[in-house]
């Protein structure tokens, strides 16, 4: 059947057959999930060995194998680049589209999801987009908060595979997702950026480093699980690291200009980010506190 010819139906079977393209850090907490859940999905990475490597599911040479026969297809993708290779390539996703929902989960800005939204239509199928807000460890235990953006029967058929992940909140129309998604972000940036600050100038007024972040979690307890790299020095096991808030904060500040909006302390917090990635982007975000204490990461 070719893809002009293909429908898409209105609800998934009790059994879908879900695809996950990208086993990056999410990509692997997503499908380990799925498959916890009693889902055995279809599982695609650029570097196949990774996607091996999950002993689940079925893992596919290319990503138009790997939606071809999915029910829903679920794409956790580092960045906009690899989501328009991974869509858009020699053997992408777009060419194996045929009537499957689409869920865009990657943080890749809402000019991409417009985009990929016409490219997909176009292949007879739907797309929706569901950003995580939360690290990998929130999915596997099934409390990561999505963002979802899309029509509201796209959204309903999703939600009972979505929700193993965590909470849906229906968001608003396409694009909704990805642009609160910024904004989330932004604000984890500048908190974490705060927080190293006021970690090193408490050290300095006398206060040992456990108290001041126990006073900290107090009033932002979500911090409490990045106690390894402010308290202890420990940054190289990243929840989140620096390069990749420093990505979504240009994301965010250019979504930002674009409609005039004054965000000179989120444009200051990504020129800390900045300063910083050279020496220790690849780490944890808490090796932002290497920034104000001058201490080399270890």
């Amino acid at each position: 059947m070719s893809p002009s010819d293909a429908t898409v139906t209105t609800e998934l079977p009790d059994q879908p057959e879900v695809t996950v393209l990208g086993t990056g850090r999410m990509g692997s907490a997503i499908a380990r999930r799925l498959a916890a859940s009693g889902l055995k999905p279809r599982v695609w990475n650029r570097t196949r060995e990774r996607a091996e490597n999950l002993q689940l599911g079925i893992p596919f040479d290319t990503p138009a194998r790997a939606v071809q026969a999915a029910d829903l297809v679920l794409s956790a993708l580092a960045d906009s680049r690899a989501v328009r290779d991974v869509y858009y390539g020699a053997d992408g996703a777009l060419q194996g589209a045929s009537g499957q929902l689409f869920v865009e989960m990657s943080t890749a800005g809402p000019d991409m999801i417009a985009d990929l939204d016409q490219a997909i239509e176009g292949r007879n199928s739907r797309l929706i987009e569901a950003p995580i807000f939360g690290n990998q460890h929130a999915v596997a235990a099934g409390i990561a908060l999505l963002l979802v953006g899309g029509d509201k029967a796209d959204v309903e058929r999703a939600t009972k595979v979505l929700a193993t992940l965590g909470p849906v909140h229906h968001v608003g129309e396409l694009g909704t997702g990805a642009r609160l998604k910024l904004i989330a972000n932004s604000l984890f940036a500048v908190t974490n950026v705060v927080v190293a600050e006021l970690m090193a100038a408490g050290v300095l007024l006398g206060i040992n480093r456990e108290t001041i972040f126990w006073v900290l979690t107090q009033q932002a307890p979500y911090l409490a699980s990045r106690h390894a790299g402010f308290v202890e020095d420990q940054y190289d096991d990243p929840l989140f690291s620096l390069r990749e808030m420093l990505k979504d904060l240009h994301l965010a500040t250019d979504a930002y200009s674009r409609v005039g909006a004054s965000t000179p302390v989120t444009s200051l917090v990504r020129g800390l980010i900045e300063e910083a990635v050279p020496a220790v982007g690849e780490l944890d975000l808490a090796a932002i506190l290497t920034r104000f204490t001058g201490r080399p990461s270890e």
